[in-house]
């Protein structure tokens, strides 16, 4: 006992019963809603500071590429520093036992800067999220903290606006941001990718990530799931103004579906495990790619409000009301009524492969020809880029004069500049003739404009047929 009060002593601590007190930062409790809940049976305090060692490095276009240390207990580093009080400041906040991804959280800072003049600051806490998990969800408290302690200095001692102020959080870090927000109201926006879910899931809002704890949140959700039936990084429930659900939000496309079982047994051991796993981890991780890519691709990652994700797979919720959609990542902020509501939820897909970005549209084929066939049809769609894909429309008995119509999402940005058709004949229909396409509509998602392109014959299977632009319009 003597040893433990002692290195309090050291360390600047005071511990009370169930609350702890470090000279800078203030008191923690680790009783209700920290901990002795139901879904936080049991949890310690959080490490002081000095052991969690939170650091800031600042990148600015004169740093890309070497961090400059900044301090508010030391002072002098912010002013000898490149930050700047008219540019606006984003931090960055990795996660859990961040290992090689820590690089990618870097690079996000390098992308916004070749877009943006702002101050980006990534939180460098990696030593105390190498704990066990239980304490590094105790331990994100010291970080917000020590992230609100930063802003207090600057907007006392230099006069700079956290209206002007952005964190973005991975995992963990997510959270660190709503601890922060929750300490210094008025930031301008937090951004969550895949908020860590497991102690987290069902927890009052204080603490976690809420839509409180800046003017503006938005979420990505890549690793849904439960703590015991499906377990998972990410937490389950909308903790945003805007949360988006690419793909559902649970295995993202290019990573594996495992069952998962931990061989070390408890959410430490698991947690663990999924972190060091490149696949266990891999949809978890997406979300910071995801990210990355909207930085460069804006209307890449368009969410479309929908009841669920079964729904908007089967082509409903489309296209885009009069409004708009909000574009998931960097440019959420841009969508006018991001702040009408809280938990606003939207779905989209991805690509499986980098880059991510999808744009959805509805494809309808208009046939004709001199009877029925049994077959299916496929439209190839060949963007200004000469990207060409083909998408299987339909299949089953093909009927002339009817349409056939499927929303698809593909990896061709703008007008499609022309369109192909072709049908394949069932191995058992013994009658073949042939068939063509009447024409072609393509319906833009983003804002329900048409392109319509016309055929005037018909072919054998397996046979393309071009179709050409019938009269140069766009209508709604």
């Amino acid at each position: 006992m003597f040893g433990i009060w002692f290195t309090a002593f050291l360390l600047h601590v005071i511990v009370r019963g169930s609350e702890i007190c470090f000279d800078r930062l203030g008191c923690f409790e680790n009783g209700p809603p920290w901990g002795g809940t139901l879904q936080r049976p049991t949890l310690d305090f959080p490490e002081p500071p000095d052991i969690v060692n939170t650091a800031f490095h600042l990148y600015t276009r004169e740093n890309p590429i070497y961090f400059q240390v900044i301090s508010a207990v030391n002072p002098s580093t912010i002013k000898v520093s490149n930050f700047r009080t008219n540019r606006k400041t984003r931090f960055i906040i990795h996660g859990y036992f961040v290992g090689d991804e820590y690089d990618r959280i870097v690079n996000i800072c390098r992308f916004l800067l070749q877009k943006e003049d702002i101050n980006c600051i990534v939180v460098n806490w990696k030593g105390a999220a190498a704990d066990l998990y239980t304490q590094a969800v105790q331990n994100i408290r010291i970080v917000g903290a020590e992230v609100a302690y930063l802003l207090e200095y600057l907007e006392e001692n230099c006069g700079y606006s956290l209206s002007d102020v952005h964190i973005i959080g991975h995992s963990l870090g997510a959270h660190a941001g709503g601890e922060a927000g929750r300490r210094k109201p008025g930031l301008s926006r937090i951004t969550g990718l895949d908020p860590a879910g497991p102690l987290f899931h069902q927890t009052p809002p204080e603490v976690r990530l809420d839509p409180s704890d800046a003017k503006f949140v938005d979420v990505i959700h890549t690793n849904i799931g439960h703590l015991f039936f499906d377990f998972a990084s990410g937490i389950i429930q909308p903790c945003g103004h805007l949360d988006f659900y690419p793909n559902g939000g649970g295995i993202m496309p290019g990573c594996k579906k495992e069952l998962f079982i931990s061989k070390q047994g408890g959410i430490d051991g698991a947690m663990r495990e999924i972190a060091s796993s490149r696949s266990a981890g891999c949809s978890h991780k997406r979300s910071l790619r995801y990210y990355s890519d909207s930085i460069f691709i804006p209307d890449g990652f368009l969410g479309y409000q929908c009841k669920t994700f079964d729904s908007f797979a089967s082509g409903k919720c489309f296209p885009c009301p009069s409004e708009g959609c909000p574009m998931m990542g960097h440019y959420a902020d841009q969508f006018a009524d991001k702040t009408k509501a809280i938990h606003q939820v939207f779905y989209l897909t991805t690509k499986a492969v980098p880059p991510f970005a999808c744009w959805r549209k509805r494809v309808s084929v208009k046939l004709f020809g001199s009877q029925i066939e049994r077959g299916n049809i496929t439209v190839a769609l060949i963007g200004a880029n000469e990207i060409r894909n083909e998408y299987l429309i339909s299949a089953g008995f093909l009927y002339p004069r009817y349409a056939y119509t499927r929303v698809v999402d593909v990896p061709i940005s703008g007008e499609i500049v022309a369109v192909e058709f072709q049908w394949r004949t069932h191995p058992a229909w013994q009658r073949v003739s042939h068939i063509g396409a009447r024409d072609i509509s393509i319906v833009y998602g983003k804002n329900g404009n048409s392109s319509v392109f016309c055929g005037n014959t018909t072919v054998y299977p397996e046979v393309w047929q071009k179709l050409t632009p019938c009269e140069a319009h766009m209508k709604r």
